[in-house]
């Protein structure tokens, strides 16, 4: 039997309340019982009660279940909600023993008039008739026999309701449950009369089981789990459930508002994002609540409304314009009612969550907000220390001061900038241009900003106010030539702009020779760092000469150790023998961000150039000053060459988690993003084997990276030319690595071809195309003579090799088996065990092709060099090689089964197969026999449950 009325809508998912559930069912069976459920506003004690109630129907079907609901009223009617409770109740037979006294109800109920014994005779004194009602409706509760009663909101319950439940409670019907709901933020202390909670105190006799819980909000976590529920997906990003935590504080009702309208699972806001749309039944609840408020309250809550953060009294009586008596009595009055909450971390007051505050502010009448806000503004400066800038900034913005919001922006800036917080202070700063401040203020920003920019990973946004700010023609050549300095290293370093890059910089050079001879010597040492989209090398070669003979004009300590940094990077990148020389010149005391940079340049081309001992060396150097300063552009700088640094070493256990997490975090700086992706892309293939996965990757790394000191293009094509050759299709190999090779050729930056020309000249010898991998190879020889890069000497080693066996397929020993040796050393030397082991791999089936003995051992010897740094997909390459000149390998025991479950080669093989593959086609793309595709896919349509390879795909998932 229920009296229960219908929800508005249907219960949305409970979550973070099942073990106090659990705690209360129990408590509310043992009869007679009450329970009082406490929350704020919104927290859900209505979907609470509702799945009590749902539990008790299950366990006693023949309970009567009952809920009123007390209503916010001028003029309550005397017990309201029970009467309206009562009439929609429809039980069984009444027993026949229904007290006299129950007759009294006929004009509260006169749909159970029928049921109720006659009416009595009128009193004629109210306080009796109302006394003679209270017994009657004590007497049909009581008769009522197994029954749950409900009395929701009863911070709302009229006079006569209050004294009913203080009877009830008082002396309680032996098989009665009562639930109790009241709006409260805290625990309720229920023994005193006014307490946070019930209208009256509350006390039982000794044999009453009492119950009292208070539902808190729901956490961030919760929050999320009931966001996921909502949409209807698995989960929610962390971040998403952290914002809906913040907009909604955590409160069921209005999250489920927020998400009414929300587009679904396919956009959850990440980064820096604002607010949702303010739901119009958040608003209303708001704004009702408002104008239940004394005057002076609302002029407070506009105050906190305004300020928007937690806030002490004396600066809410400052913004509101109020006494402290006022405030305080005012402030008394908003807590009581919920608008406000006071905030224990912060000592201040506030709102309780994120969209109430802006439902409050949007209550403030459109012309006071220009006035609040600048008391705020004048207020924080008076009882704040130290100043908040950035907030008084805003508020001096919206007061419709845009000279002092720029002012306080810049200020702010300056302190970020002093304390180390490189993207703190370059927002700030490019707010304060957007401020509008007065001509000289923006241009002496705009330098600012340019110079604190390089360190803050700070977006298109910078350059484009930079950009803006010298198309005013209003700075003089010193101020000018060093934005446009600045500006075209942010354009080379962060924005994928390489030439327009070099180009700005070059434009810097005239300005900054009219001023300063040390500003003019550092661009030119700047452009002199080679890339391979860059210009010859031979032209970096003459801006280096060209920067070096400044060199002894410049007397500033800071410019001459910036160009000395710069020259020994430029130096270094070009395999230059006297780099080390440069590197041994730089000053001891380059600190702080600059050695961080000029190291981290130096240990990715140490790493490149093949001196691994050099390479760490810089980049431990490089770390130490990291740690010590928070430049978030360095961080990514210094991490990335590390990674990098790892592949090439053969440090590949737990490295794609890092790379995939570096990729994520440093998208905003093109070549720092594509050297993760490229990373990435790599591990892929030779770990994973997903050759599809690694090509996309490779894809983008290509199209990411801007100006590329010889990392991504030449790594990119010689990997896309292994999958080719591994599936049998040398011209495609070709055609993979001459785009890259195009870059080198053109620059001359031979010392970068490492990774790229062994592949390529496999790719023309298979290709039938001998003359033409002899002259890359003298091309190699050429570009690399007089240069201090012994990576590229293994790899001209390796060239050699492959060419010496190819000129003489039938001998098996001398002089290609010498350079097979030599090569493999060399690179081992180097700690390039990918390398060495490929060199091996190279001798292994050349020997096997000649027919000499020992091409079995030394594949296998290959295989053991691969499996030690977990290269599956090129130790599944040898095995193949193997099995192609009729050789049988052995697999290593100890592998687990995958049961129902599908291997991750089967895996792999499904989906290709989904994709419409033959099994040949997925042979050659995955490096496996036929017949060993043609088992994985009769495994995987077994497993999957399907028939035909049309069926797959939508079983395997993403």
């Amino acid at each position: 039997m229920n009296a229960e009325p219908s929800p508005p809508s249907a219960p949305g998912p409970l979550i973070g309340r099942s073990a106090l559930l659990d705690e209360v069912f129990p408590e509310l069976g043992r009869r007679p019982a009450v329970a009082v459920i406490t929350g704020e506003a919104g927290v859900g004690k209505s979907r609470f009660v509702h799945e009590l109630l749902r539990r008790t129907r299950t366990t006693s079907p023949d309970a009567a279940t009952l809920v009123a609901r007390c209503q916010e009223a001028d003029t309550p009617f005397p017990f309201a909600p029970l009467v309206e409770a009562l009439n929609r109740f429809r039980p069984g037979p009444l027993p026949a023993d229904l007290q006299p006294v129950t007759g009294a109800l006929h004009a509260l109920l006169p749909d159970l008039a029928d049921r109720l014994p006659p009416a009595p005779p009128p009193l004629g004194d109210p306080r009796a008739e109302h006394h003679r009602v209270l017994r009657a409706l004590h007497a049909y509760t009581a008769a009522l026999g197994d029954a749950v009663l409900v009395v929701e909101d009863l911070q709302w319950a009229d006079a006569s309701t209050c004294v009913f439940l203080r009877t009830v409670i008082a002396d309680p019907p032996p098989r009665l449950g009562l639930v109790l709901t009241a709006r409260s933020r805290t625990v309720p202390h229920t023994d005193t009369e006014g307490s946070d909670g019930l209208p009256f105190p509350l006390r039982t006799p000794a044999h009453v089981t009492v119950v009292e819980r208070h539902l808190a909000p729901l956490s961030a976590a919760e929050t999320g789990e009931l966001a996921a529920g909502l949409l209807g997906v698995q989960a929610v990003p962390d971040e998403f459930a952290d914002r809906l935590h913040r907009w909604t504080g955590g409160l069921p009702y209005v999250v489920e508002e927020v998400l009414r309208g929300w587009p679904g699972s396919a956009e959850f806001p990440t980064g820096a994002v604002g607010e949702p749309p303010l739901p119009a039944s958040v608003r209303r609840v708001v704004v009702e609540r408002l104008r239940g408020l004394p005057p002076t309250a609302r002029q407070v809550v506009a105050a906190a409304a305004v300020l928007g953060e937690p806030a002490p009294v004396e600066l809410l009586r400052s913004v509101a314009g109020l006494g402290e008596p006022e405030t305080r009595g005012a402030l008394a009055a908003a807590l009581r009612e919920g608008v406000l909450h006071a905030s224990p971390r912060d000592g201040g007051y506030a709102f309780p969550y994120d969209l109430a505050r802006r439902a409050a502010y949007e209550a403030v009448a459109e012309p006071e907000r220009p006035v609040l806000h600048l008391r705020a503004a004048r207020a924080l400066a008076r009882h704040t220390s130290p100043f908040p800038l950035a907030g008084m900034a805003e508020h001096y913005r919206r007061a419709g001061r845009p000279a002092q919001a720029a002012r306080c922006l810049e200020v702010a800036a300056d302190r970020a900038a002093g304390d180390g917080d490189a993207g703190m202070a370059a927002a700030h700063y490019l707010g304060a241009l957007r401020n509008g401040p007065s001509p000289v203020a923006r241009d002496r920003v705009a330098l600012k900003l340019a110079r604190v920019a390089l360190n803050a990973r700070p977006g298109p946004q910078v350059p484009a106010a930079l950009r803006q700010v010298l198309d005013q023609h209003s700075l003089g050549p010193g101020p000018s030539g060093e934005i446009r300095l600045l500006l075209g290293l942010l354009l080379r370093n962060q924005s994928g702009s390489g030439l327009e890059a070099l180009e700005e910089i070059a434009r810097a050079v005239p300005d900054l020779l009219v001023v300063s001879t040390g500003q003019a010597a550092r661009a030119l040492a700047i452009t002199a760092i080679p890339s391979l989209k860059g210009w010859p090398v031979g032209e970096h070669r003459r801006l280096l000469a060209e920067a070096e003979r400044l060199l002894p004009e410049v007397e500033e300590a800071d410019l001459r150790s910036a160009v000395l940094a710069n020259r020994a990077t430029a130096l270094a990148l070009m395999g230059d023998p006297s780099a080390w020389e440069a590197v041994a010149d730089l000053p001891g005391t380059l600190t702080g961000e600059a050695a961080a940079r000029v190291y981290a340049n130096l240990a990715g081309a140490a790493n490149s150039l093949g001196h691994p001992e050099r390479a760490r060396a810089f980049q431990a150097r490089a770390w130490q000053e990291v740690r010590t300063n928070h430049a978030p552009y360095l961080e990514a700088f210094v991490e990335t060459t590390d990674v990098v640094a790892a592949f090439t070493s053969g440090r590949w256990k737990g490295l794609l988690g890092r790379a995939e997490r570096a990729e994520a975090q440093y998208q905003d700086v093109p070549d720092f993003h594509a050297e993760a992706l490229l990373v990435c892309a790599l591990l892929r293939l030779h770990t994973k084997g997903q050759t599809d996965v690694a090509r996309r990757l490779l894809e983008r790394a290509v199209e990411t990276t801007a100006l590329d000191t010889g990392v991504v293009l030449t790594a990119a094509a010689a990997a896309v030319a292994r999958v080719h050759l591994a599936a049998g299709r040398p011209s495609q190999a070709v055609q993979a690595v001459e785009g890259a090779l195009h870059h080198v050729r053109r620059t001359g930056a031979w010392v970068w071809a490492t990774a790229l020309v062994p592949p390529a000249i496999e790719a023309l010898v298979r290709d039938d195309r001998p003359g033409e991998a002899h002259r890359l190879v003298a091309e190699l020889a050429a570009g690399i003579a007089d240069r201090d890069a012994p990576a590229a000497r293994a790899a001209l080693l390796t060239c050699r090799a492959l060419l010496t066996a190819t000129d003489d397929p039938q001998s098996g020993h001398a002089p290609s088996d010498a350079l097979y040796a030599s090569a493999a050393d060399a690179w081992t030397r180097l700690e390039r065990p990918y390398e060495a082991a490929y060199v091996k791999e190279a001798r292994g089936l050349h020997l096997l092709a000649s027919g000499v003995p020992g091409g079995r051992t030394v594949l296998h010897e290959a295989i053991a060099a691969y499996q030690d740094i977990d290269a599956v997909w090129d130790v599944l390459r040898c095995q193949r090689e193997l099995r192609e000149h009729g050789q049988t390998t052995v697999r290593r025991p100890g592998a687990l089964g995958y049961g129902d479950h599908l291997s991750p080669r089967e895996r792999a093989v499904a989906r290709l197969a989904s994709l419409g593959l033959s099994n040949r086609e997925i042979a050659s793309e995955l490096v496996l026999s036929h017949r060993t595709v043609e088992h994985h896919v009769a495994r995987a349509l077994r497993k999957l449950g399907v028939s035909s390879r049309t069926e797959i795909g939508p079983h395997l998932g993403p």
